[in-house]
C-alpha cells in the first residue's frame, strides 16, 4: 500500500518529511497518487467497532418488540459515530502532514469512539447517555485541537476559516451536554436540535475559504467505509446463521434467509462501486449533499445486518415479533439504502428514464417482498440481483449503441 502522507521526492513537504512536528498546512487538491493511509484505515476500523454494538443493540430491541425506541436510539448513537468520523475524513484529506501530534490527536479520536461504543448497551437498555456523550466529545476536542493547529499555522481567511471550525465544534459540545442533564422526554429535541447545528458547522466555517479536500481521496474513504460496513453487516448475519442452526438444527429454515441476504449485500456492493463517484465531486455544495447524504448510506447498511439477525432470531422462535416485522427489519433498510444510493451516485450516470428508473423500481420491489412470509428475505435478495443484472445489461447496450454510432458516424 502506498501512503498518501508520504511526499514525493521534489514536494515542498519532502524537506521536513524527516521532522517529528511538520507545520500543519493544506495539501494540494490535485495531489497525484493520494490514497488512504494505514492510519486512516485502522481509523475507520475502530469505528465500526460502534457501528457493530449500535447494530446488536438494534437486534435486541427490535427483537422484543421495541423497535420504534431501538430506531430512534440507532438513529442518534449513528448520528454521533458518523459525524465524527466524516469530519475527521474530510479534515485529513485537506490537512494529513502524518507528524508525530497529527497522529497521536488522531488516536485520541479512535479512544473516544471506543468509548462510545462502551456506552451504547446503556444507551438502549436503560436511555443512559453519560458514555456517549463523553466520547463524542472525546473526538470532537481533539478535532478542535487540530484545528487550532491549523489556524496557528496559516493566516489570512484560511485561518479565519480554521478558527470557525474550532469555534463551532467547541460550541456545539456545549449543547450535547444537554442529553445528559435534562429530562428523557427532551432528549430527542435536544439531539434534532445539536445535529442541525453541528451540520451548519462546516457550511458556516468555508463560506469564504474552502478547504482543499481531494475528490479522489474522499471518494476512496467514503468507500472503503462502505465496504467495512458491508463486511460487518455479514459478519453479524453470518454469526446469527450460526448461532440459528446451533440451536435449531433447521437449515432449511434458515437457508432462504442467508441465501436471500448474501444477495442483498452482494448486490449493495455492486451498486455503489459501479460509478467513478469522484468526478461529480468538483465544489463544495455537491460535496456537502453528497457527504452528508453518505447517514442513510452508511446507516441503512449497517441496519440490514441487524434486519438479518433478527429475521433469523425470528425464524427460531427466538423473537417475540410477528413474520411481517421480522420480514419488514430486512426489506426497509434495504430499500432505504438502493434509494439513497440512487440519490447519490447512479442518477448522475444514468440516461433515459428506463435506466434512472431501475433503483427506484428494485426499492419498491424490495418493500412489496415485505408480505411473502418466510420468502421474504430470499425475494429481496432476488429482486436486488435483479436490479444488478437490469442496470449491467442496459449499460451495456447503451455502451454498444454508443459504438455503433460513432461508427456510422460520416468524416466531413
Amino acid at each position: 500500500m502506498t501512503s498518501s502522507s508520504t511526499p514525493a521526492p521534489d514536494s515542498p513537504r519532502a524537506s521536513e518529511s524527516h521532522r517529528p512536528l511538520r507545520r500543519l498546512t493544506a495539501r494540494g487538491r490535485g495531489e497525484a497518487h493520494r490514497t488512504a493511509t494505514p492510519l486512516e484505515l485502522f481509523f475507520d476500523l475502530c469505528f465500526v467497532v460502534a457501528i457493530a454494538q449500535a447494530g446488536i443493540q438494534l437486534v435486541h430491541s427490535v427483537a422484543e418488540g421495541h423497535a420504534g425506541e431501538g430506531i430512534l436510539s440507532y438513529a442518534m448513537v449513528f448520528f454521533a459515530i458518523w459525524w465524527a468520523w466524516m469530519n475527521f475524513t474530510w479534515f485529513a484529506s485537506a490537512y494529513d502532514n502524518d507528524d508525530v501530534l497529527y497522529r497521536v490527536v488522531t488516536l485520541l479520536q479512535i479512544a473516544g469512539v471506543l468509548v462510545l461504543a462502551a456506552g451504547v448497551s446503556r444507551a438502549f437498555e436503560d436511555q443512559e447517555y453519560q458514555a456517549v456523550v463523553l466520547g463524542y466529545v472525546i473526538m470532537r476536542l481533539a478535532l478542535v485541537a487540530q484545528w487550532l493547529r491549523v489556524a496557528r499555522c496559516t493566516a489570512g481567511a484560511e485561518r479565519t476559516m480554521a478558527l470557525r471550525y474550532a469555534g463551532g465544534v467547541l460550541l456545539c459540545q456545549i449543547g450535547w451536554v444537554g442529553l445528559v442533564v435534562l429530562p428523557e422526554e427532551a432528549r430527542v429535541w435536544v439531539f434534532l436540535v445539536m445535529a442541525i447545528l453541528e451540520l451548519c458547522v462546516p457550511p458556516y466555517a468555508e463560506k469564504d475559504h474552502p478547504t482543499s479536500w481531494h475528490p479522489r481521496h474522499i471518494a476512496e474513504r467514503y468507500g472503503l467505509f462502505t465496504i467495512i460496513v458491508l463486511g460487518e453487516t455479514i459478519a453479524a448475519a453470518t454469526v446469527a446463521v450460526k448461532a440459528g442452526i446451533d440451536e435449531s438444527d433447521e437449515l432449511g429454515d434458515l437457508l432462504p434467509i442467508a441465501t436471500g441476504g448474501l444477495l442483498i449485500i452482494f448486490a449493495a456492493w455492486w451498486i455503489y462501486f459501479v460509478v467513478p463517484i469522484h468526478g461529480h465531486l468538483r465544489s463544495n455544495r455537491q460535496a456537502f449533499l453528497w457527504g452528508y447524504g453518505h447517514y442513510v448510506v452508511f446507516a441503512s447498511a449497517a441496519a440490514i445486518g441487524a434486519g438479518l439477525e433478527v429475521a433469523v432470531e425470528q425464524a427460531v422462535g427466538k423473537a417475540h415479533i410477528s413474520t411481517l416485522a421480522a420480514s419488514a427489519a430486512v426489506t426497509l433498510p434495504t430499500a432505504l439504502y438502493l434509494l439513497s444510493v440512487w440519490a447519490l451516485h447512479s442518477r448522475h450516470f444514468k440516461f433515459g428514464i428506463t435506466q434512472q428508473l431501475v433503483l427506484p423500481t428494485a426499492a419498491l420491489l424490495v418493500i412489496c417482498c415485505t408480505f411473502l412470509g418466510e420468502w421474504a428475505v430470499l425475494a429481496a435478495g432476488l429482486a436486488s440481483a435483479l436490479a444488478v443484472v437490469t442496470g449491467t445489461t442496459l449499460t451495456a447496450r447503451m455502451t454498444s449503441w454508443e459504438k455503433r454510432r460513432r461508427v456510422n458516424v460520416p468524416v466531413a
